[in-house]
């Protein structure tokens, strides 16, 4: 996540999701060039994550946009997983939920390349994959 950069430079909030599977692998979607690695969140020992939703601010014309702000996950255990990133925007619809006994274990993303001297923003969009 990158932090606001105050009002006369670009951000672009969200740009990356990154799954911790069992402690053992890591599953990184395709990352912008901003921002840094939030602290990582789990289920606990026996629940997996098992749905998300993206908070997205929509586009803004001429003012500087952010697309993808912030990601909640929800575990199978009924834990709400906070992603802490940014507020703009507002929180679209949780994806459909993996089936009983399997877990997201993979994402589809889209992430806007640099746009040199134009507004970036980072994340965009996030499909998930559900695997045992």
């Amino acid at each position: 996540v990158e932090p606001p950069q105050g009002f006369f430079r670009d951000d672009t909030a969200l740009n990356g999701i990154r799954l911790l599977c069992n402690k053992q692998g890591i599953v990184t979607s395709s990352e912008g060039l901003w921002g840094e690695w939030l602290p990582a969140k789990d289920c606990g020992r026996t629940a997996r994550i098992v749905s998300f939703r993206l908070r997205v601010e929509q586009p803004r014309g001429l003012r500087d946009d952010t697309a993808a702000n912030d990601a909640e996950f929800a575990c199978s255990d009924g834990t709400v997983l906070e992603g802490g990133g940014g507020t703009r925007g507002s929180w679209g619809n949780w994806s459909g939920s993996c089936l009983p006994g399997l877990g997201v274990c993979g994402l589809r993303t889209l992430v806007e390349a640099p746009q040199r001297s134009r507004d970036d923003t980072g994340l965009n969009s996030a499909v998930p994959f559900c695997c045992a």
